[in-house]
């Protein structure tokens, strides 16, 4: 068994034993151990869905309050008018058979991808790189639209994407541990909010089971919500 680091062993003397309120779960992160860089803060939610049932896949986005701390690298399949305004926008990447060509040779370094629908006969081949990379484009998602600008804007603004896994949890950013409480309380209570919002209709019995908020280098601690 791999011994504990002395920066971990010291965070979790200070770890509460049990569940507490959001505010104190983000003052308990700020008090941990510090780290030589900006430690990004996530929600980690354990839900009561069925992974395996369609009606019960738990997906969507959100445009934080206050961002995530981190300008997002987005690239853009688009052309003609569409891709002047995705440039426009502030798109980092804007192509069509050469930015699919560069992304089967093994370039993924971006963090959203866009496409507008008539670009999905060039986008469609790379599922096999994009999807289990979080970055396929998705019309669900809000990645697969027409309104380019728009989209780009939302996410360079801090829009956030989430899906259950097939464990039935969910895991997102909400900020930096740099953030000001106020902020970190915002933005996770905006997350959690329309997470709850979106329960589906065969769930039964208890939909969220356990939420937990920890830093990029820390340990967890659980929110009594």
């Amino acid at each position: 068994m791999s011994k504990l680091a002395k920066r971990i062993k010291k965070s979790l003397e200070k770890r509460p034993s049990s569940s507490v309120p959001l505010v104190e779960a983000i003052e308990v992160l700020q008090q941990y151990e510090k780290t030589k860089f900006d430690q990004s803060v996530e929600i980690s939610m354990r839900l009561g869905v069925d992974p395996t049932q369609a009606d019960q896949i738990v997906r969507g986005s959100i445009v934080l309050p206050h961002g995530i701390g981190k300008e997002q690298r987005v690239v853009v399949f688009a052309k003609g008018a569409n891709a002047e305004a995705a440039q426009e926008a502030g798109a980092d990447f804007v192509g069509e058979e050469d930015l699919a060509k560069k992304i089967v040779g093994g370039w993924t370094d971006f963090d959203v991808c866009i496409a507008t629908p008539d670009m999905m006969k060039v986008v469609g081949p790379l599922g096999r790189v994009l999807g289990p990379r979080g970055l396929m484009p998705s019309p669900r998602a809000g990645t697969v639209t027409p309104e380019v600008a728009k989209t780009i804007a939302e996410y360079k603004a801090g829009k956030v994407e989430f899906r259950n896994d097939k464990g039935g949890n969910i895991h997102a950013i909400v900020g930096k541990l740099s953030f000001e409480t106020q902020q970190l309380v915002e933005n996770a209570e905006a997350l959690i909010n329309i997470i709850v919002g979106l329960k589906p209709a065969s769930v039964k019995g208890t939909y969220l089971k356990s939420t937990h908020m920890s830093a990029t280098m820390s340990p967890s601690v659980r929110l009594a919500i």
